[in-house]
């Protein structure tokens, strides 16, 4: 037998007895392939490791305006509190570490005391409508004034009224009107004397002026 012809009958013997082999033998195990780390988890891993130097070379207290404190005192029923909100946050993006305080500034004592007054008498006219005919006759008087019978032909309207107008004179005494900005106890702005809110690149001034002259 030439080459030609052990080629052509020992190459399909060859295969049939590898697929006999392979046959009984059973299928190979496959390696299982390691998985392969996410680009979001590497970044996200990365970013962690970042902020921990990060944490570890910056001191714990820092900022342009640690160490100060600045006071806004406003009238609380003057619905002031939303621009007081609104300077407070400007203040800490500003100035980080700065302590930023809010209180109310009060009215004036006589005021105050008026105030408590109001709904005292709020509720004795009220009564006094809804009841004067026993009321009167207990103080001294023979029959209810003239008045009364006016403001009892419309009782309740005359409540509403007495409510309404009660509410509003309380309110008015016990509003101050006050905007006052105090950094580290010392007055940089007064809404009381300028008749205005400050403006918040006006404030921003005021206090950066103010911390420099404290840091110095």
């Amino acid at each position: 037998m030439d080459r030609a012809q052990i080629l052509l009958v020992g190459l399909p013997l060859f295969l049939f007895f590898s697929d006999v082999i392979h046959l009984f033998s059973g299928p190979q195990p496959q390696p299982q392939p390691q998985p392969q780390p996410q680009p979001a988890a590497v970044h996200h891993r990365h970013n962690q490791e970042l902020q921990s130097v990060f944490r570890e070379q910056t001191p714990p207290h820092s900022g342009v305006g640690f160490g100060n404190t600045v006071s806004i005192d406003f009238c609380a029923s003057c619905s002031y509190r939303g621009t007081a909100l609104t300077l407070k946050n400007m203040l800490e993006t500003q100035f980080p570490g700065i302590s930023v305080v809010l209180a109310n500034y009060p009215a004036p004592f006589p005021k105050r005391i008026l105030s408590k007054v109001v709904p005292i008498v709020q509720f004795g006219v009220i009564g006094i409508i809804m009841g004067g005919e026993h009321i009167f006759p207990r103080l001294g008087f023979a029959s209810p004034p003239q008045w009364y019978y006016s403001i009892r032909a419309n009782r309740f309207g005359s409540m509403a009224s007495t409510w309404l107008l009660g509410n509003f004179l309380q309110s008015f005494l016990q509003s101050s009107g006050a905007f006052e900005v105090y950094t580290n106890g010392e007055l940089v702005f007064s809404k009381l004397k300028e008749n205005r809110f400050p403006g918040e690149i006006e404030l921003k001034d005021l206090v950066s002026r103010r911390i420099s002259v404290s840091t110095v």
